[in-house]
């Protein structure tokens, strides 16, 4: 009678989300996998074979699809290994209703059916998908509650000043689930805060760490491994002088607490710390402003590398570049496929691509305003420039999803560089006059624009004249710029067509604009 039938082959999957008591001989995984062989041979009559392969996973939750054994079981279903998945309930395969949906997507599309033992349903009929999805439901909802549970646990201990685990901060050290001082750190840290109020420079403090080879907290993780134990980078340095665990407190969703466990640094000190901190970043954003780099921060080459500005001269002319930080840190081989560029260039590239986008024009004295709104990162690739652009739709601040992103490809082609006495240039210099000419035209264009705003509001020619250092007739000669066709102005930002001297535009301006 068996024989009639197509042999079914079986795999169990099964799951703990947690690793307590899978170290006794037979834990919540044999359990589960014994309930399924079981069923298994309760239906050898329909030709169900058991597979000899395992997927258990131990210690993951449910809440994510990223496990070994699950991944394993699929990769084995996408080659036609599997002809049904069982397992002991439906929230040990997941608790996602949309993680669901996925994997009755992949099993429907290679043919396996799913079968949970203590829940009677068939994925083959409405009313088995129907049932999923109300177990799911409340699976999903099981888990959210719990979640909401823990959360609120945290915050209302945090309220409390106690310290909720994770990685102890040099200068403690965790017993107990408390945080205790170690003295021979804690002396450590209180001279690294004394130290930078007397240099008022975490670049110079981070030079006397190195020589004093002061390094950052070895943590000894529970699988044997260790982390830390390095040297300082400006970012850790920063997190630590900003901890406010030093100051005995305990920071929670923007609420600061009063902790149990014992400051290392007084509170004078400490507050003092912060406003040093806070006055030299406002010290460095003002000097980012005034300088003529204008992606400072946001550039970057295609290994990753942050692009930094730097500058060369020749014959009383700077010419700016950005270059890798792999390059400028002597590393070469770890830079990307472009690791220094002409700074003008891309530049110019940017803001076309940032104004023919969002229908955005101004003077050039604008130009960094409208990269702060709308560009959030640039990658220079050897073919191409790759622009992720803020929505302005979205809300303000750091995108942390697609949703508020979207990334343009700009054609770009890198131009071979000669060293000329040590000097490295582009070869082109009509290229560059071409730019600098571009852009002292669009200069002007954005100056006339404000010129003639400020006479219909009242002002005069003199006062303008008078304020750019400049002729009263120079003025209104070139006052006809102001009403340039936007369509000129646009191939003039992307860089298509020839680009006419500011007086023979200023001269040719046409009275009617084309539709």
């Amino acid at each position: 009678m068996s024989g009639s039938h197509k042999t079914i082959r079986c795999a169990v999957y099964t799951r703990k989300s947690t690793e307590h008591n899978l170290d006794l001989e037979f834990n919540s995984l044999d359990a589960q996998r014994e309930a399924c062989e079981a069923y298994i041979k309760s239906q050898l009559h329909e030709g169900w074979r058991l597979l000899s392969q395992r997927y258990d996973d131990g210690g993951i939750s449910g809440a994510t699809l990223v496990r070994p054994d699950l991944q394993r079981l699929l990769a084995d279903i996408r080659a036609g290994k599997v002809d049904t998945v069982v397992v002991y309930k439906v929230d040990r395969l997941t608790r996602s209703l949309t993680d669901f949906a996925k994997l009755v997507e992949l099993f429907d599309a290679h043919g396996v059916s799913f079968v949970s033992i203590t829940q009677a349903f068939n994925t083959t009929n409405s009313m088995g998908r129907l049932t999923l999805n109300v177990l799911l439901s409340f699976a999903q909802f099981e888990r959210e509650v719990i979640g909401e549970r823990v959360r609120d646990k945290v915050a209302a201990s945090k309220r409390k000043g106690l310290w909720m685990g994770g990685p102890a901060p040099l200068g403690y050290a965790s017993q107990d689930k408390k945080l205790v001082v170690v003295p021979e750190e804690a002396e450590t840290v209180r001279w690294i805060f004394r130290r930078y109020l007397e240099l008022g420079s975490t670049d110079r403090l981070l030079d006397e760490l190195r020589q004093r080879s002061i390094r950052t907290k070895v943590q000894n993780r529970s699988d044997g491994q260790t982390r830390g134990g390095i040297a300082f980078r400006k970012g850790t340095l920063v997190h630590l002088l900003k901890n406010r665990c030093y100051a005995g407190e305990i920071a929670h969703r923007g609420e600061i607490h009063a902790a149990e466990h014992a400051p290392i640094v007084d509170r004078e000190t400490f507050d003092a710390v912060q406003a040093r901190l806070a006055a030299n970043r406002t010290a460095r954003t003002a000097r980012l402003k005034a300088s003529p780099f204008l992606l400072t921060g946001r550039i970057y080459d295609s290994a990753g590398y942050r692009m930094s500005p730097v500058h060369t001269g020749k014959k009383g002319v700077r010419y700016r570049y950005y270059a890798s930080q792999a390059l400028l840190q002597a590393n070469r081989d770890q830079a990307g496929q472009v690791s220094r560029v002409p700074a003008p260039e891309i530049e110019a590239a940017v803001l076309g691509c940032v104004r023919g986008r969002f229908g955005v024009w101004g003077a050039p004295s604008q130009d960094r305003d409208l990269i702060e709104a709308h560009v959030w990162k640039v990658t220079v690739r050897a073919e191409v420039l790759e622009v992720v652009l803020l929505d302005p739709t979205a809300a303000a601040g750091d995108p942390s999803g697609a949703s508020q992103t979207q990334t343009v490809m700009l054609d770009w082609v890198r131009k071979p560089y000669v060293a000329v006495k040590g000097i490295t240039h582009a070869p082109s210099e009509g290229r560059q006059n071409d730019l600098r000419a571009r852009d002292g035209l669009l200069t002007a264009i954005g100056k006339a624009r404000l010129w003639v705003e400020e006479l219909v509001a009242g002002g005069s020619a003199a006062t303008i004249a008078k304020r750019e250092g400049k002729g009263e007739r120079q003025i209104r000669l070139l006052l006809p710029l102001a009403f340039v066709p936007p369509k000129m102005v646009q191939d003039l930002v992307a860089g298509s067509g020839p680009v006419p001297t500011v007086s023979d535009l200023a001269r040719k301006v046409p009275l009617v604009w084309p539709t």
